[in-house]
């Protein structure tokens, strides 16, 4: 009796607190809509040259990942890795909505010869790997990682450019790499000169075994954008707090100064972040420089769910968007109608210089 005592109470202020989402759901757009966040696994099976540290793999988190990508480490090993990324293009390809995701490489930590550490590095996907495989599939594209530490850093830079490369990726908390060291003017020079953008982590970091947050604060972007790299900051620093402020908060005085910087709306809809979403979509300074993306795997995980936003969405617009199979139809669903503008969809495509092969119409 208590319990659907309970339950009524629950849906009383449900009911009564319902404001619906904060801007009205619009169409989706005509121009390409282009997931420029997404990662890849892999444990070096089919000579992939990944790997994963052993503290990753043997924590509760790794078969989670390996879960939402659809895949189990037998079948990597039976397959190889490349199978994960196979099945990735065949989602990608079974979404309606999306024209085309960036998978992303991951470099490791690098010691004082400028050469990978893999004893220090949780994760690694090496851009050889990510560049062969996005070239196999039309709806992948290839988004190279460069720990700026390595003593052949520029060199790597050319090389991933002359290989389609749309961006560089950085997660600098379990890469240890530090965005304000002036050591890295050169290489963010270079990026600038090759029209390459970063997109770099910006906040806390607890996706990973071990991670340096200091590495994480916002504002140790302002070195590359005071060169003039373009940089897209991830998940808009929602995580964490840095010298005692608020990582959003911080970041958010950024976009005054600098015209460069963007921000994507990546893990926005995930339960450690609800309230953001609606925050970022009206806040004004962050009009025009939001960025779609997924962070997939994780919109795959019990993480993210229409029933996180009763608040927001109905009961039946809940029921219906759970039950989309395809994790990218999904997260384009739920961030539809949770009132994302139309041009946070397209900015992607726009700002990587990336024409989709098959463009869609109107939806």
């Amino acid at each position: 009796m208590s319990l659907l005592i309970m339950i009524a109470l629950a849906l009383l202020v449900r009911l009564a607190l319902f404001k619906g989402p904060v801007q009205a759901a619009v169409l989706l757009p005509q121009s390409p809509i282009i997931d420029m966040h997404v990662h890849v696994a892999g444990l070096g099976y089919g000579d992939s040259g990944c790997f994963t540290a052993k503290a990753l793999e043997d924590s509760y988190k790794f078969d989670y990942y390996l879960g939402a990508f659809g895949v189990t480490e037998t079948l990597l090993e039976q397959q190889g890795d490349q199978i994960l990324i196979k099945r990735l293009a065949e989602t990608v390809e079974a979404a309606a909505h999306i024209d085309g995701v960036v998978i992303l490489a991951i470099d490791g930590v690098v010691n004082q010869q400028g050469e990978l550490d893999r004893d220090k590095t949780q994760v690694y996907i090496p851009n050889d790997y990510i560049a062969q495989q996005a070239d196999l599939y039309p709806s992948l594209y290839f988004g190279a990682s460069i720990n700026p530490y390595r003593h052949d850093a520029l060199a790597r830079l050319e090389k991933v450019k002359q290989q389609g490369a749309k961006l560089i990726k950085w997660i600098p908390n379990i890469q240890h790499i530090d965005p304000s060291d002036p050591r890295l003017t050169d290489f963010y020079l270079k990026m600038r000169a090759l029209g390459l953008p970063l997109l770099s982590h910006a906040g806390q970091e607890r996706s990973f075994t071990d991670a340096i947050d200091e590495y994480g604060d916002p504002k140790r972007l302002i070195l590359p954008l005071s060169l003039g790299v373009t940089v897209i900051a991830g998940h808009i620093a929602t995580t964490g707090e840095s010298h005692g402020e608020d990582n959003y908060q911080r970041i958010l005085t950024l976009f005054e100064q600098y015209p460069n910087l963007y921000t994507d709306i990546s893990s926005l809809t995930q339960i450690n972040k609800l309230g953001y979403i609606n925050k970022a979509i009206v806040e004004p300074r962050l009009k025009g420089r939001l960025v779609y993306g997924s962070d997939f795997p994780l919109v795959n995980m019990a993480l993210v769910s229409p029933y996180y936003f009763p608040l927001n969405l109905t009961f039946n617009q809940m029921f219906e968007l759970s039950a989309i199979e395809n994790p990218f139809e999904r997260d384009v669903a739920l961030k539809q109608a949770l009132g994302i503008p139309r041009d946070i969809f397209t900015r992607s495509a726009a700002l990587l210089n990336i024409q989709a092969k098959n463009q869609l119409g109107e939806r």
